[in-house]
């Protein structure tokens, strides 16, 4: 018997955990900061993003095996932001047989968004999320924080990286590996034990690869107004030679991909390119799109009627 039901994998509600809450940048603490938040509208910090892909590497892991770390690509809108205490569960489209792209989200507890994602298996998986949100953006009217940046710039420079397990992951990300392993929503062995994977090495979870791509971000040197607060509005996450695996060195090239703009926030965003140390194979990309908010930036009605 045969049904043209769709069916769908969800994994269990978790508690993520909030560890940003330290974080820093350009001299002020960042949204994540409970105070912050408050001021800026928002009822507590917001757990990062990114945290919440960690509860979809079980469920395509299900969908596509070892190919998964290899070739996967997650690209998602945030919809709704998370605070410590509350639930959380993922979804996943339970693909038919060949398909390389499968719809993909997460809720809380209360049934309420908090983000909308593509899964695919590359490298001929089609258009991603956000290749179809970034088609449709329109250029922004005028932009005051962002008013020195154009589509095409690049970073500053090559930013050589690398997270070993042990190692602080600077005023951005004031934690480890390791310490993030301890509460990471979905644990794997593959993550801290080299000897349990196929590639004989462990492999930097989906959620730190954020963190890798952002580490040293800033030596890109875009030209974004200060003091000003943003946060992660769209992220991708591809895989073209995967995994990036703990303790080895890479090498990241940037690039400002789009400009937006909407009522609240001003958006740049960047293609962060994940080289092998040498420069010469791509390993993995993240596009991710820095949503900074109007309202944070002291100067802005002023810079903006002048």
């Amino acid at each position: 018997m045969s049904f043209a039901t769709p069916l769908y994998l969800c994994g269990p509600l978790r508690e993520p955990r909030q560890m940003l809450a330290d974080q820093q940048y350009s001299g002020h603490t960042s949204i994540h900061d409970d105070s912050m938040a408050e001021k800026l509208g928002f009822r507590a910090g917001p757990i990062e993003g990114p945290t919440h892909f960690s509860l979809f590497v079980p469920l395509l892991a299900e969908i596509w095996g070892q190919a998964w770390f290899e070739r996967g690509c997650f690209s998602s809108h945030f919809q709704n932001m998370v605070v410590e205490g509350e639930l959380v569960r993922a979804f996943v489209e339970r693909p038919a047989p060949g398909t390389t792209r499968v719809r993909a989200w997460a809720e809380k507890a209360d049934g309420t968004p908090v983000l909308e994602a593509s899964a695919s298996l590359g490298p001929d998986d089609g258009a991603t999320l956000l290749d179809e949100r970034m088609a449709k953006l329109r250029a922004p009217e005028k932009l005051v924080i962002l008013s020195g940046l154009y589509v095409g710039m690049l970073g500053a420079e090559d930013e050589k990286v690398r997270m070993d397990a042990e190692q602080h992951m600077g005023d951005l990300y004031p934690f480890s590996l390791a310490q993030k392993l301890e509460g990471i929503t979905e644990n794997s062995p593959w993550y801290s034990d080299a000897a349990s994977t196929p590639w004989g090495r462990a492999v930097i979870p989906l959620e730190m690869v954020s963190v890798l791509a952002e580490y040293t971000s800033k030596q890109a040197a875009f030209p974004v107004k200060q003091p000003v607060i943003g946060l992660f509005a769209d992220q991708e996450i591809r895989m073209i030679d995967g995994p990036l695996f703990v303790g080895e060195d890479y090498l990241i090239r940037r690039e400002i991909v789009a400009l937006s703009e909407s009522k609240r926030t001003e958006s740049y965003w960047v293609r962060s390119r994940i080289y092998d140390a040498s420069g010469e194979t791509l390993k993995a990309e993240m596009l991710l799109n820095h949503a900074t908010l109007k309202h944070s930036y002291a100067d802005y009605e002023a810079e903006a009627s002048a």
